[in-house]
């Protein structure tokens, strides 16, 4: 009996141990997240230069676009060559004249773990968004 009770106890150990899958939440495209970073924003003219002074964050979205937070404005840029090789772990460098960014202005995408060169993209106009009124 003492050893069905403990074949029954570690039978209920070794379930215990093994992760319930839960139901996982699809995963988003790269224009859906960028849908959720803009929500509630409304655009506005796009322009061929922003100031890289007043940029707090970067983000990249897969494939898609780089994100530039300054202040309450999110700046919005659909490179115009190479969004394919954007990934979202990956470190941009750019090299700027000045403080502006600009549409002419082409940003190297570097692998943190390896960091080797892995592409760069053509930046394109800089959407502005804004919260709506």
């Amino acid at each position: 009996m003492f050893r069905s009770v403990t074949m029954a106890l570690c039978g209920a150990a070794m379930l215990a141990a093994v992760p319930m899958t839960a139901t996982a939440a699809p995963k988003q495209t790269p224009e859906q997240k960028l849908e959720k970073i803009l929500e509630g924003r409304v655009a506005g003219e796009p322009t061929n230069c922003i100031s890289m002074n007043s940029v707090t964050n970067t983000q990249i979205i897969d494939k898609t676009a780089i994100v530039y937070h300054a202040g309450r404005t999110i700046w919005v840029n659909r490179p115009t060559s190479g969004a394919s090789s954007l990934n979202d772990s990956d470190t941009m460098v750019t090299k700027t004249v000045g403080s502006q960014l600009c549409s002419i202005d082409t940003v190297q995408l570097v692998d943190p773990g390896t960091r080797s060169w892995r592409g760069f993209v053509s930046l394109g106009e800089f959407v502005p968004y804004r919260k709506a009124e």
